[in-house]
């Protein structure tokens, strides 16, 4: 897999109301054992779990791993860093959530443009 070094060359988050950890792993150009790790880290971060403890991660989910994302590779923040970040609300971290959803607007927005032209 080709690791995206920023978030806007990752991929459009599809319109699924569940992903499994592997999904969100090749959306976010992230590893799981990664993603686990986060969410002990980030306690806004908690994917809803259901049997076999197996983690089911909803699309506000993929938006908020994305924007720790930025903040650790992109921005150079530490952990404790970025976690501060997102606990005070800060601008740059909505700009970056706005950044995120932009494009996945687009690409709705043009899915139903296709519809409405067929």
């Amino acid at each position: 897999m080709l690791e995206a070094s920023h978030n806007s060359e990752l991929p459009t988050i599809p319109g699924k109301r569940y992903f499994t950890i592997g999904e969100v792993s090749e959306l976010c150009a992230v590893k799981p054992h990664v993603l686990r790790y986060w969410e002990q880290e980030f306690p806004q971060l908690s994917p809803v779990k259901r049997r076999g403890n197996r983690r089911y991660y909803q699309h506000q989910d993929v938006i908020l791993i994305r924007q720790i994302r930025a903040l650790l590779y992109e921005e150079g923040y530490t952990i404790g860093g970025a976690r501060l970040q997102m606990e005070s609300g800060s601008d740059k971290a909505e700009t970056v959530q706005v950044q995120q959803i932009i494009p996945q607007v687009i690409a709705e927005l043009e899915s139903v443009l296709t519809l409405l032209e067929a």
